[in-house]
């Protein structure tokens, strides 16, 4: 694929999974809203990647290296929220933390984490077309 389709490959899947999180919102599923906002956000970074340094993002999930590794500048509070929101890649994913995950994961806690992904997710793609 050609660099302009890959970015549109990342942008198309991570609207994808925006609209699944919001759909899991609405459902109540609180913990597996903030899975799938982590994978927003990684997909959102993986198109800057693409379009900043190469057509091969690297196969990591940890956000705030996949940004620096894009040459992205971020603000610290940018970088406490992709620290933040590596984690709940983790906490979803793996049993050891999921039920302590699951009971963290309020109405109003995943509210606050969706509008950060959803704040994060407009940034990004200004980011994008600036590029």
């Amino acid at each position: 694929m050609k660099k302009n389709e890959l970015v549109k490959y990342w942008l198309d899947s991570s609207d994808n999974d925006f609209s699944t999180m919001n759909h899991l919102f609405e459902k109540k599923d609180y913990h597996w809203s903030l899975f799938i906002g982590h994978l927003v956000v990684e997909k959102l970074l993986k198109a800057y990647y693409v379009q900043s340094i190469s057509n091969h993002p690297p196969r990591i999930h940890n956000l705030l290296r996949l940004a620096e590794k894009s040459n992205l500048l971020l603000s610290e509070k940018q970088k406490d929220f992709l620290t933040t929101v590596t984690a709940f890649n983790l906490r979803a994913r793996y049993d050891d933390y999921k039920m302590e995950f699951y009971k963290t994961c309020t109405q109003e806690f995943t509210k606050e984490w969706i509008d950060e992904i959803k704040g994060f997710r407009k940034w990004i793609k200004n980011e994008l077309l600036k590029s």
